[in-house]
């Protein structure tokens, strides 16, 4: 048997222990939801019920999501609903910041839906957003996790002028994967973005990828040389679950060692920062990416 063969489990009818989560507890983690339930705040951290919410929370990180929650594109991984958006609202930038205000926020997390109905792609809210958010928590810092703006610079540009301290665009998955995993997206249109912002002055650029939708290790290996060769900071690489029947089923749970052979691999490879595990999501430590 070759080696891309025996390093994954094919999924048994439960999750493997690995998967298993303990349900968030902690004194901030208290608060903070208390607050969110006190004042009605929406993060994605709650609404996706992230299995790392306590841990993130403990350590003042939580991730917003703007542009309302319809997206224009309906990715076979993604249990976000799809479909005709919402009208954009204007006081949203006002909203968000005033969340992280009354949370506490140290680091924020921004990601958004896509919204290819717009001209703007949605990225003078992106732009507004960042600005409230430093007017009203000049000490928060901030991490976008952006749309591909169908790669169109003027877009792109307008997430370099307002300079978060990390931007970050997932790849979600292995090329060959692709135009099955994202549909609308295109492979070498993310690494572009990726490239252009890094070439366009970010100091710090993320991207992250899923593993069990089918991948092969080389095909993993390619995509992170791939990320470096763009000149990638941070890499994320967490194990895909299947939100609904509807979505695309899970082939294999990924052995926590073959996680970790991929984190060695990475650091080797010069990401600054690669975190690499089953639960690991797109914000996971995303207060360390700064650094």
């Amino acid at each position: 048997m070759s080696v891309e063969t025996i390093t994954h489990v094919h999924p048994p009818k439960g999750k493997p222990k690995w998967l298993r989560v303990k349900l968030p507890t902690g004194k901030k983690y208290t608060q903070l939801r208390s607050l969110v339930d006190k004042y009605d705040l929406h993060t994605i951290c709650t609404s996706g019920s992230c299995p790392n919410m306590g841990e993130c929370w403990g350590e003042g990180t939580a991730t917003f999501m703007i542009l309302g929650n319809i997206c224009t594109r309906s990715c076979g991984f993604c249990g976000v609903k799809t479909g005709r958006p919402e009208t954009v609202d204007w006081e949203e930038p006002e909203k968000v910041a005033r969340s992280i205000k009354i949370m506490g926020i140290k680091h924020a997390v921004i990601t958004s839906v896509d919204r290819d109905d717009l001209k703007d792609m949605g990225s003078i809210i992106w732009s507004e957003t960042v600005k409230a958010i430093r007017r009203m928590n000049p000490n928060t810092t901030l991490e976008t996790l952006i749309p591909d703006f169908q790669g169109l610079g003027i877009h792109l540009d307008r997430i370099v002028d307002v300079a978060p301290e990390v931007v970050s665009h997932n790849m979600e998955t292995v090329k060959r994967l692709t135009r099955e995993v994202r549909i609308q997206a295109k492979y070498e249109r993310s690494l572009n973005v990726l490239r252009y912002l890094k070439e366009h002055g970010v100091k710090r650029t993320k991207s992250g990828i899923m593993l069990g939708l089918g991948e092969l290790e080389s095909e993993v290996i390619e995509t992170m040389q791939d990320l470096r060769n763009a000149k990638v900071d941070v890499v994320t690489i967490g194990q895909y679950l299947q939100p609904s029947k509807r979505h695309l089923p899970v082939k294999e749970f990924i052995l926590p060692e073959q996680f970790a052979k991929y984190e060695e691999l990475g650091l080797n490879m010069g990401f600054r920062h690669v975190e690499s595990g089953a639960l690991v999501r797109s914000s996971y430590k995303a207060h360390k990416h700064i650094h």
